[in-house]
């Protein structure tokens, strides 16, 4: 019974953690208790993969799991005559998250703010308005998918060029879902050779195990995930030139220097991080103020503007039906709640499964009897089918013990490996919700095999021009 669910953990979630929080690890993975939590976690994780189907937000399931897993957790270990253990444990996994929240809450905010100030609908209509032919547009979406999800986030940069492929594509579904798919695999691809272009490279990073610049060693990998089904694919795309659309999108006041201001932001936290050892989250929150500061001068500009000239409408309606100028508390307030509760969520859970001893047998199915290279690739291939925050997050925590190589190859493998199924990734499930019925599971699937061979590349060519790091 043990090692059935042990094995079921692994396939499912990947191994549970160790104990960061000091303290022995107790193997309570037979217990009542332990086999409960472990039930609980699978259920609301088969929920959160529902939930294009259920139409249930995927923070609500792992929110309940996580606090049921913990109230088991404190039980069991009362019971052990260990009262302060679980406060122990929970406190180091509320100050991980934390540090995680902040961090994503202030790169949210300056992504509604550029949107809002129509940087990303300008950069659509240019597209749009230039009348390329498909075949230039697939790559054109691919290319800049690569280049801006290291800087934005791979669900944005992915809505963003899914919206110029649809626009373009029209009618053409089989342009437009091989389109979504190099798309998906741009951005994903673009996100794991930077330390904010993905939840899990952020991850990463924050626990100091690759640095900053270290991550760049994964570019030309990165981009060979992305070149080789991007290559294949481009054969079966037809040079047609659909008419150019007459779409004119002119950034508002501020767009650009709020630019400047969230390279900056970037800037401090790899700063804080590097230079004076502080979490690169409080680097991220002076940015924030720049923001805040920034946006009391685009307040004072539209109520001039308004003043001086009555016809021009530059605010914001609210609700109320009320005039309002740019405000940052709106722009934190439109943050994504249910992504950052779901990591939370998933944060809780798993290192509440870590407290019943999990551990063990995982890491020796995982990391010993497969070896680091089997596992890492494996880590990419289950990220492909349950989300590559727990999966990394599992990894992280249980701290195995290779080469830095293998750290980078397993922070390349959670990031791309997404791409292989459409819900493997955020990007692939936001471009499933825009072109509902067009790009779907199953059309992304028939070209798995493709992205696939983007994958095995990847990997083999990371093995040989970074093999001096293994």
């Amino acid at each position: 019974m043990k090692s059935f669910l042990t094995l079921m953990f692994c396939l499912i979630a990947l191994p549970a953690m160790a104990n960061e929080g000091g303290g022995a690890v107790h193997d309570l993975t037979t217990t009542p208790l332990g086999i409960i939590a472990l039930i609980l976690f699978v259920a609301a994780y088969m929920l959160v993969i529902l939930e294009e189907k259920l139409h249930l937000r995927k923070s609500k399931p792992v929110l309940m799991a996580a606090g049921i897993i913990w109230v088991l957790v404190a039980i069991t270990f009362n019971a052990l005559g260990e009262p302060t253990a679980a406060h122990e444990a929970i406190a180091h996994n509320l100050l991980e998250y934390g540090e995680l929240f902040l961090f994503l809450l202030v790169a949210m905010t300056y992504i509604n703010a550029m949107e809002e100030r129509n940087v990303f609908q300008a950069l659509r209509s240019w597209l749009v308005s230039r009348g390329f032919s498909l075949r230039v547009v697939f790559w054109i979406t691919g290319l800049l998918a690569f280049f801006i999800s290291p800087i934005a986030d791979n669900l944005t940069t992915a809505l963003l060029m899914g919206a110029v492929v649809m626009a373009v594509g029209g009618s053409n579904q089989r342009f437009v879902v091989m389109a979504c798919i190099n798309v998906v695999v741009g951005a994903n691809a673009g996100g794991a050779f930077s330390p904010f272009g993905d939840i899990t490279t952020l991850m990463v990073w924050q626990k100091g195990i690759v640095q900053f610049g270290q991550f760049f060693v994964l570019f030309v990998p990165a981009l060979v995930n992305w070149l080789v089904p991007a290559f294949i694919m481009n054969f079966m795309i037809s040079k047609e030139k659909p008419e150019a659309a007459d779409e004119a999108v002119v950034m508002k006041f501020g767009a650009k220097r709020i630019m400047v201001l969230f390279l900056m932001t970037i800037v401090t936290a790899v700063s804080f991080h590097n230079f004076l050892d502080l979490p690169p989250a409080a680097g991220m929150m002076l940015g924030l103020s720049y923001l805040g500061l920034f946006s009391y001068f685009i307040k004072r500009h539209e109520q001039f503007a308004e003043n001086v000239d009555p016809a021009l409408d530059l605010s914001v309606v609210s609700s109320e039906g009320e005039h309002e100028g740019f405000d940052l508390f709106r722009k934190i307030a439109r943050a994504e709640w249910d992504t950052l509760l779901f990591f939370y969520g998933v944060i809780m859970c798993v290192g509440g499964l870590s407290q019943f001893g999990y551990l063990a047998s995982a890491s020796q199915f995982m990391y010993h009897d497969l070896g680091a290279f089997n596992a890492n690739v494996l880590v990419g291939i289950l990220s492909a089918i349950v989300d590559n925050i727990p999966v990394m997050f599992a990894v992280l925590t249980m701290e195995p013990h290779m080469s830095h190589g293998q750290w980078l190859l397993v922070t390349m493998t959670a990031g791309v490996g997404g791409s292989l199924l459409s819900i493997g990734s955020a990007a692939g499930v936001g471009l499933m919700g825009t072109a509902r019925g067009i790009y779907t599971f199953g059309r992304h699937l028939v070209y798995t095999p493709i992205v696939a061979l983007g994958y095995a590349a990847s990997i083999a060519v990371h093995m040989l021009i970074n093999a001096k790091y293994f």
